[in-house]
């Protein structure tokens, strides 16, 4: 979640991007205005962190939104340094590594894939060809080419405005593990054109009213150019526990363990469910990865303003799992601005709030890179530093 674009987001097509912002803006006047909610967006536990005070730095105006007198956490907001706006630059730069070198991209034309990309794909995966090859959202194209995948059992291949390859194919009429090979066929093909993720979409049902994409997603990265904050955490014997799709974002390096969940209330519940049992000196790292894909990609404003009231009410149950010693962080890879045309991600300011006991309140202000989230956990938690980043605990 961006909180308001960023000094280049000119350079990416983003300005006015805010995706905090608007959809503050959008619950005041009425237009998220749903079945499932209404009203004013309420965030009162993320607020009292410091939410609204770092969003309001970020876009340097005020907003719509009530929130506490006191503050109960750090706050801020960082910029990013890597050159993409993608999910794996964001992360690997707020685990101390930014990525500084560009992405391969496919064109938005039709097709989008080089011919003999395509055909090698086609020969070396073992099928009779392609649909798509083309831009595209998710849950758009497999609405739109999923009843002609079933009759031909041809996979969908599409990309996005981000460095990546998807394949979308049915997890029982395909086959789930056949769909995992074909993108590992896939991942060993775009490696020379430098692209980030290769992910298989699986999906069920058998019409275009009824396919829904399963939990059964599979990123396939490109392991990351050097070490990490989890590679540093691991190497001095302590436990890297990665909740959701975290181990293939960081393609499975420096990870202890990996708890499989789908879904932001599947997410957090088995992040409450590990911490009493991860021991002193552990990084836990969770992805709640419904804000983006169900809500920023689908431009659903109410959608995405009843999940961050539903992930407010956690606040208070992560302050009570956590003991007097643990610090946690509340931080976003990039922008994906629900009211911004497009589905692509926003070039975008994140907001950084960091709480527990042993963490005095206060303001951060502008950090100049994700890497400082890296850089204080590596320092609270007394391991060696990184190479990038300046700590604020």
């Amino acid at each position: 979640m961006g909180v308001g674009a960023a000094a280049d987001a000119a350079a990416y097509g983003n300005c006015g991007a805010d995706t905090f912002g608007h959809i503050v803006q959008a619950c005041a006047a009425g237009r998220a205005d749903s079945d499932q909610r209404r009203g004013p967006l309420e965030l009162p536990h993320l607020a009292a962190l410091g939410l609204v005070d770092a969003a309001e730095a970020a876009r340097n105006a005020p907003l719509p939104i009530e929130r506490p007198a006191l503050r109960t956490g750090r706050f801020g907001y960082a910029a990013e340094r890597s050159r993409g706006k993608d999910t794996p630059s964001g992360h690997w730069e707020m685990m101390g590594l930014p990525v500084e070198f560009d992405w391969g991209y496919f064109p938005d034309t039709q097709p989008c894939f080089p011919a003999e990309l395509t055909q090698a794909l086609i020969e070396r995966g073992g099928i009779s060809g392609i649909l798509g090859n083309r831009h595209a959202s998710g849950t758009q194209i497999i609405a739109e080419l999923g009843e002609e995948h079933l009759r031909t059992l041809r996979p969908i291949v599409y990309t996005s405005g981000d460095s990546v390859l998807q394949i979308a194919a049915h997890e029982e009429r395909f086959g789930l593990d056949r769909l995992y090979a074909l993108c590992d066929v896939a991942r060993k093909l775009v490696d020379p054109y430098q692209i980030g993720r290769v992910i298989a979409r699986p999906f069920i049902g058998e019409s275009a009213a009824t396919f829904v994409r399963t939990g059964n997603r599979h990123d396939i990265a490109m392991p990351p150019h050097g070490p990490t904050l989890l590679d540093v955490v691991k190497d001095a014997g302590r436990e890297v526990v990665c909740v959701g799709k975290i181990a293939d974002i960081f393609a499975h390096r420096g990870v202890t363990r990996t708890l499989k969940a789908h879904g932001n209330q599947a997410v957090m519940d088995s992040l409450l469910e590990a911490m009493p049992e991860t021991r002193d000196g552990s990084l836990l790292f969770a992805n709640c990865v419904d804000f983006d894909t169900n809500f920023g990609h689908r431009r659903d404003v109410s959608g995405y303003a009843r999940a961050l009231e539903e992930f407010d009410r956690y606040v208070p149950r992560l302050w009570q799992a956590m003991r007097p010693d643990d610090v946690s962080i509340i931080t976003a890879d990039h922008g994906c601005d629900p009211t911004f045309p497009g589905t692509d991600h926003t070039r975008e300011y994140v907001p950084v709030l960091a709480f527990g006991a042993s963490v005095a309140p206060g303001s951060i202000g502008r950090r100049a890179s994700f890497a400082d989230i890296g850089q204080s956990l590596a320092s609270h938690l007394g391991v060696t530093p990184l190479a990038n980043g300046e700590s604020f605990l």
